[in-house]
């Protein structure tokens, strides 16, 4: 079993994934001066889809949503109400009325989010370190809120409210194991995009110029659709809470850049709260936790890597290291090691079960 090495390949895949995504609120901050904010959601999301069509093509093996089976399709439609629609479109009329790097700080409230969600509805385990560091997150945001004035409080309660709905998203898509991380990014992009740009564009004339339109479809495709592909790799290797910690880096991101390319100032409001977040993330990732457990026989299809001690089923011309996709099948065992609330250990914690 090398637990470390794929854990490693997975934070990986995370944190380059909080890079492109911290990058997104800066430059959607820039577009919002001719874009409307639904509109600019819908753009932001129909470039994700775009941008991940060179992988869908590698995988020769695209999936309707209809035909993955009624649980990945009830767990897509509810990551493309909560997470495509909703989420991108409640940040985004936030960061219309409060500072960039403010916003950025914000987003972590998707990690209490997260968190909280799994903990309460999705039996995710969460020791005192992980309360901690949510608490720690939550103060940081009320901290930003109270700084910013009216206008700071405002900001806070929509983009609070669009962390909910991506709290909720990143569980949905954790859970999804009907189809690959690309297959799910392409059509929630597809059809929340299109929604939001409908309603925003067509019906409220909001799309603004060309160049406007294909600059925010080119920021979707790199910060929203590579960084969405990344993530929920991530996330079903490591549990949508875990996954949630390390692109929870991705705030710090969207502060660095909007001090270099907005000309923004770096308040000592804002220092406090990226303080108190860096603090929280090092409570959360610092969590450990581990016992006896059962899997049962299951069949699924998600991105697995064969030397991780939950894969080892054969797959001719694939090694051990090489992470990749397809639908295979566990057979029962039990057996003991940390773990992540991931794909595979979403079970109860009764008698080491």
């Amino acid at each position: 079993m090398n637990d470390r090495r794929n854990t490693g390949f997975l934070v990986g895949a995370a944190l380059v994934a909080a890079c492109l995504f911290g990058a997104a609120t800066p430059a959607s901050k820039a577009l919002l001066h001719n874009v409307r904010p639904q509109a600019l959601a819908g753009l932001l999301y129909i470039g994700a889809a775009i941008g991940v069509l060179p992988v869908i093509f590698r995988e020769r093996s695209f999936r309707l949503p209809w035909r993955a089976g009624r649980r990945t399709g009830l767990l897509l439609a509810g990551a493309v109400v909560s997470g495509g629609v909703l989420g991108p479109w409640l940040l985004l009329l936030g960061l219309n009325v409060a500072r960039s790097g403010s916003v950025s700080l914000l987003l972590n409230l998707e990690l209490v989010a997260t968190v909280l969600l799994g903990r309460f509805v999705f039996r995710e385990h969460l020791s005192g370190r992980g309360w901690l560091g949510a608490a720690g997150t939550l103060a940081a945001a009320v901290l930003l809120a109270v700084g910013g004035g009216p206008s700071g409080v405002l900001a806070a309660l929509l983009v609070g409210a669009g962390c909910l709905c991506w709290g909720f998203d990143n569980h949905f898509t954790a859970m999804i194991d009907g189809m690959t991380p690309a297959q799910t990014t392409f059509w929630k992009g597809v059809v929340a995009g299109l929604f939001n740009l409908i309603v925003g564009g067509a019906v409220l004339g909001g799309v603004g110029n060309a160049t406007s339109a294909l600059l925010a479809l080119l920021v979707g495709a790199f910060a929203y659709g590579l960084s969405i592909v990344l993530y929920i790799m991530a996330a079903q290797g490591l549990g949508a809470s875990r996954s949630q910690m390390v692109f929870s880096t991705a705030p710090f991101f969207g502060v660095i850049l909007s001090l270099l390319f907005l000309g923004e100032s770096f308040t000592g409001v804002q220092a406090v709260a990226a303080a108190l977040v860096g603090g929280s993330l090092v409570l959360l990732f610092s969590e450990q936790h581990g016992h006896v457990h059962r899997h049962h026989r299951m069949a699924h299809q998600h991105w697995h890597r064969h030397d991780d001690g939950h894969h080892e089923h054969e797959h001719a011309g694939v090694t051990g290291a090489t992470a990749h996709a397809h639908s295979h099948t566990h057979e029962d065992v039990k057996h003991d090691h940390a773990h992540w609330p991931d794909l595979h250990h979403r079970h109860d914690h009764k008698d080491g079960e």
